[in-house]
């Protein structure tokens, strides 16, 4: 199978011009201007995480979506991810059918919790329930996306009876589920038979072979064909690995370090960046560079489609636009020569 290669960005805010942060409206703008680049340039798909706090701009990414298949031909669009815990799946199949038919059949969508938990309060939602939350939804999901009429009954929201959702897939929609590392999440993949997207922010991609070959093994056990297998993993991409480093380095830090504020991490420290850079999951360097990493990801992984956060912390727009020029127009043949 031929790697795909993707993007993917939750709309961090940026720095203007003026070295002022840009208002959410703006950066939202800018999303939509970097989706067209990412589909002249032939990239396979563009997804944007929904978050509902102040750093990122996106809340709500089928609308960012919707103007991005306004404006592309053959660009997938979707979701990195869209927080099924705290949404409800029948207006999560609503707005993504929608999608689909407006991009005649491009709509794609990755299911995850969300490594943030914003949502939660903001909807009315109590954090113990996080684990059925999640679980029940999913599986009503897995059911919409397969059958005309649904029959369900759980505890997180009513129950439906040959319910009919409306507008119907006229094509199907790709799903996938967003994991982060644990075995269970991997199994719950292959028990709603929804592709794997594993979301490798962080040490060398191949210690994530287990959960692989975990997925193969219950795929064998409960008897369902191997989906395919997708990372997504943050990077940046310029001229020389020196600039890429430099570029990336400070907007890295400060995203890092606020979030990490607020989880009691330690601030990052050059070094860190720097060994992540080299042996981890941080995807950063010349063409050259990106391209033989995410060959060397693919090989590893049995990798379907690799997807490169693009975007970390307030990196300026044009930064940004030279990162996925760079990306498509020469990381792309250099990874499919390399995998060739």
């Amino acid at each position: 199978m031929t790697l795909e290669l993707g993007l993917d960005t939750f709309g961090d805010n940026s720095l203007g011009p003026d070295g002022a942060l840009k208002p959410h409206a703006q950066v939202l703008r800018d999303v939509v201007e970097q989706a067209v680049l990412a589909d002249d340039l032939g990239l396979h798909f563009i997804g944007l995480g929904e978050h509902h706090r102040a750093d990122f701009a996106i809340s709500a990414p089928e609308i960012v979506l919707a103007a991005i298949a306004a404006r592309t031909k053959s660009i997938r669009l979707g979701t990195a991810v869209t927080v099924l815990s705290s949404d409800d799946p029948v207006r999560v199949f609503e707005r993504f059918s929608t999608l689909n038919a407006l991009s005649e059949g491009r709509a794609e969508i990755i299911l995850g919790r969300g490594s943030f938990t914003e949502s939660f309060p903001l909807f009315g939602l109590d954090l113990n329930d996080y684990e059925r939350l999640f679980e029940e939804k999913l599986e009503l999901m897995a059911m919409l996306l397969r059958e005309t009429e649904v029959t369900w009954k759980g505890t997180t929201r009513a129950a439906l009876t040959r319910q009919r959702i409306y507008p119907s897939l006229s094509q199907p929609l790709m799903a996938w589920v967003g994991v982060g590392g644990s075995p269970e999440s991997v199994v719950r993949c292959v028990v709603h038979d929804l592709a794997m997207m594993l979301a490798i922010i962080g040490g060398d991609a191949r210690r994530f072979r287990p959960h692989v070959d975990l997925y193969y093994r219950a795929c064998a056990q409960i008897g369902h064909a191997p989906r395919p297998l997708g990372v997504h993993s943050p990077g940046h991409v310029a001229e020389t690995d020196a600039e890429a480093r430099e570029q990336l380095w400070p907007h890295y830090k400060k995203l890092h370090d606020r979030i990490g504020s607020e989880r009691g991490w330690a601030p990052m420290q050059r070094t860190q960046f720097e060994a992540e850079a080299d042996h981890g999951a941080l995807v950063v360097g010349s063409p050259e560079t990106v391209a033989r990493k995410i060959a060397t990801t693919a090989k590893a992984l049995d990798l379907a489609r690799f997807d490169l956060k693009y975007a970390s912390g307030p990196m300026p727009h044009d930064q940004l636009m030279r990162s996925i020029e760079l990306y498509g127009s020469k990381v792309v043949p250099l990874v499919h020569d390399l995998l060739a």
